[in-house]
């Protein structure tokens, strides 16, 4: 079952267009890299789709529904999450506190849920510390629980920003270099996260420029040049691709 359907997408900046008339489709449960040259379009792509940039022409559709003008805070509650290039965590506030932040539906949110409706709230807030303690360990991020997010090492915010959105429970995830900057131990962690929990049912669509890490990683690898889709099959297929080799990876496949 299609998850994701953008059909038609087009952004332009001035005279430059950075996605083209793109057209692209994520099943259900599928882990998918995303991989071109610097200027492709990739993460223009995930901007338009998750509506931090507004898109020119197209669609986009998410579990059968058009999402192409939802407003950008309604994504998560749909199940649609994705993470940034450079991580963005409150670093005035602790590693526990980022993730009880990133909970939908807290009634403690409203003074009168916490007047008409105090069981409600008391329950939600048992819940709400049950699962931060579930992504801690999972993530193993426990021993700096109690630290800010400003004091934790760069792969540590990695598996932080991944351990947050997945408070929301999403159907999909989209990983915007989740690989870059961080020490092999953490890329290995943060590799195996991904293959665990697309293992348990969430959706993946990865960009990242370890292109040997990917194809290990991934199950199918879409291509990106000028804006648009020119290369989408299983990993061995892509990178055996004469033309995609000599005209967008260079070296970088041997």
């Amino acid at each position: 079952m299609t998850l994701l359907d953008v059909t038609g997408l087009t952004k332009r900046f001035g005279g430059i267009t950075a996605v083209d008339g793109l057209d692209l489709a994520i099943e259900r449960g599928e882990l998918v890299g995303l991989i071109g040259p610097n200027g492709a379009g990739k993460t223009t792509l995930f901007n338009c789709v998750t509506k931090v940039l507004p898109i020119d022409a197209g669609t986009v559709q998410f579990d059968g529904e058009d999402i192409t003008h939802e407003p950008i805070h309604e994504l998560p509650r749909r199940g649609l999450v994705r993470t940034y290039q450079l991580t963005r965590v409150l670093g005035n506030m602790t590693v526990r506190e980022n993730l009880q932040l990133a909970a939908p539906d807290q009634p403690g949110e409203s003074a009168l849920n916490a007047i008409l409706r105090p069981g409600r709230m008391r329950d939600r807030e048992e819940r709400l510390a049950e699962q931060t303690s579930e992504q801690l360990g999972r993530f193993d991020l426990a021993a700096v629980a109690d630290e800010y997010a400003s004091d934790i090492s760069g792969g540590q915010r990695k598996l932080l920003e991944l351990a947050r959105i997945l408070m929301s429970d999403p159907d999909l995830v989209l990983l915007d270099e989740p690989f870059a900057g961080v020490n092999p131990s953490l890329e290995r962690a943060i590799f195996d996260h991904v293959r665990t929990l697309n293992d348990g049912g969430v959706t993946f669509v990865v960009i990242e420029h370890d292109i040997q890490q990917l194809t290990e990683l991934v199950d199918r690898l879409v291509v990106m040049d000028r804006g648009t889709v020119i290369a989408d099959d299983d990993p061995a297929t892509v990178v055996a691709d004469e033309t995609v080799i000599s005209a967008y990876l260079g070296e970088e496949i041997e």
